[in-house]
């Protein structure tokens, strides 16, 4: 049979008794911990932050193996579709743009940017998450879901960052144009406790764009993927994804790769 199809024997016999190589071994062994790394993180984890989470495992790896290694297994992160603002020229008298995109601190408690995006239910229909974020630390810092999206929903958020945060010196308080925001209550509670008020530019969410940021991938990796029955149900899963999952193991790549709870326990360390 060599003789006719031109085959050595050595060739043969090195064929029938293959031995699978050291690097096919190592990229079995690898595609495991990839698989339960991604499946731990609930399918939210890209290539980068698995790489992360392996080098910090003790692993030597690089980002193509690891990204070739998922296309293997045929996972990738869930992604979140970029949106183009429609921006506008027009200036809103009094509403002065103090933040204009500095997103740099040297600390927390220096600069928080607030928001509320909709959350839709069978039973209750749309629901509201107001939340505030710490833009050193990107930690969600307060929060507050409801029934209904009103300038109390707002401050209620910011009043759980404030109770939660207990010093508080200065602090440049970033918002969009919303009238939650730009209410008569509003204003008045945020200088009641000395908070900076910085709003967006008409139309653009740049502007904001960390704690938009935020609400885009709460949608994408946990909202859009299941439907919620009622509040209540919604409600639990908010909790979860804020209080279990991104504050305190989401590895977040803006502030080295650690989470927004290690950022902020360091900030205070370092204090």
């Amino acid at each position: 049979m060599c003789r006719v199809l031109k085959v050595s024997r050595s060739s043969y016999y090195k064929h029938l008794n293959k031995v699978e190589s050291k690097r096919n071994i190592e990229n079995k062994r690898l595609k495991g911990i990839i698989l339960k790394i991604y499946n731990d993180s609930k399918k939210r984890y890209g290539a980068p932050k698995i790489r992360e989470i392996l080098i910090s495992n003790g692993e030597t790896i690089s980002f193509k193996r690891v990204q070739r290694l998922m296309n293997n297994l045929e996972i990738k992160s869930i992604v979140c579709k970029k949106y183009k603002p429609h921006s506008s020229k027009t200036e809103i008298e009094g509403k002065e743009n103090i933040l204009k995109r500095d997103f740099s601190t040297t600390t927390i408690n220096e600069k928080w940017v607030t928001d509320i995006t909709y959350i839709h239910t069978l039973r209750d229909g749309w629901c509201y998450l107001a939340s505030v974020m710490d833009l050193h630390s990107r930690k969600i810092i307060g929060y507050a879901f409801d029934k209904v999206m009103d300038a109390d929903l707002a401050i209620r958020a910011v009043k759980n960052a404030y109770k939660c945060q207990k010093t508080i010196k200065e602090v440049i308080l970033h918002s969009d144009l919303g009238a939650q925001y730009t209410s008569f209550k509003f204003e008045e509670y945020i200088s009641s406790i000395k908070i900076i008020h910085s709003f967006s530019s008409k139309g653009n969410p740049y502007d904001n764009a960390c704690i938009e940021s935020f609400h885009a991938a709460l949608k994408k990796k946990e909202v859009n993927l299941v439907t919620y029955y009622d509040f209540n149900a919604a409600k639990i899963a908010i909790f979860e994804y804020i209080e279990s999952w991104y504050n305190r193991k989401r590895i977040h790549s803006s502030i080295g790769y650690i989470t927004p709870q290690q950022c902020e326990d360091m900030a205070i360390k370092s204090a």
